[in-house]
């Protein structure tokens, strides 16, 4: 049974965790307790809440909060794929950022997981045709999370964006399975030219704080690009790349670099 079943049956692992969590923030922080039952413990399932917590951040005068949860609601209902990767991204959290103890912490706190979470639903609309309101997503999420990640990006599950702010991700970009990136990094294009222009990031990749990565070019699988480079060739599966601009200086220890978060070349900070 896979976990988005998990929720429906109401036998859910995870969604246990995350209340029981909950509850005992509750009980340390008697003054937070309304803020805890309103955002986890009044809500039947993960998707439930999390479709609450970011309409009450998404929502403003132009499309309530009650709007943007219909719509929230309406893609998680509809959509599998988009439900096991949620689960998947926040997972990566716990195992990967020393700062997240608990399964709730990204649920309730960590704007890198609200702003993914917000993506996967406007890219699902993109995928239905609903371009207008995808595109309104993305700027509510761009302008409340500081996260600008455009509707049509292809982005796999068990994605772990720490931190967060200035994040950009191109239209025609790809991320696979199990991607790593820190604050300020950029999938981008390099110049005005239309069609397929941005880069393709495979499994296991780990992108430090400030890289820039611009073109359609491909980030082979298990690569780690060090912070503040700038990449503008393919990068060969399994190497290690820093510089401005980039180059291969060695390969990681690890076959997927982004769940170790170990961001040093040969004992030094990258």
């Amino acid at each position: 049974m896979s976990s988005s079943d998990h929720s429906k049956s109401g036998r859910d692992p995870l969604w246990q965790t995350i209340c029981s969590e909950v509850k005992t923030f509750a009980g340390q922080e008697p003054v937070l307790a309304s803020f805890f039952y309103a955002s986890v413990l009044s809500h039947p399932s993960l998707e439930a809440a999390l479709a609450y917590n970011l309409a009450e951040q998404l929502g403003n005068t132009v499309l309530s909060d009650l709007s943007i949860h219909q719509v929230l609601t309406e893609a998680m209902a509809n959509d599998a794929v988009l439900r096991e990767r949620m689960r998947r991204d926040l997972t990566a959290y716990v195992e990967r950022d020393p700062a997240c103890d608990r399964y709730c912490l990204p649920l309730l706190y960590f704007k890198g997981f609200h702003a993914l979470q917000a993506h996967r639903v406007a890219n699902w609309l993109w995928r239905q045709q609903r371009r207008a309101l995808a595109l309104f997503l993305q700027s509510r999420a761009s302008e409340v999370f500081g996260v600008d990640i455009h509707p049509a990006a292809e982005i796999g599950g068990g994605i772990m964006i720490d931190h967060a702010t200035g994040l950009v991700i191109g239209e025609t970009s790809v991320i696979g399975d199990n991607v790593s990136m820190l604050h300020s990094v950029t999938l981008g294009g390099t110049g005005a030219q239309a069609g397929d222009r941005h880069p393709k990031i495979r499994c296991g990749v780990l992108i430090a704080a400030g890289a820039k990565i611009l073109g359609n070019i491909e980030v082979g699988e298990g690569a780690k690009v060090g912070a503040r480079s700038l990449v503008l060739h393919p990068v060969p599966p399994h190497t290690t790349l820093v510089g401005v601009p980039a180059k291969v200086v060695g390969r990681p220890k690890e076959q997927e670099p982004s769940r170790e978060m170990d961001q040093r070349i040969n004992g030094s900070d990258l």
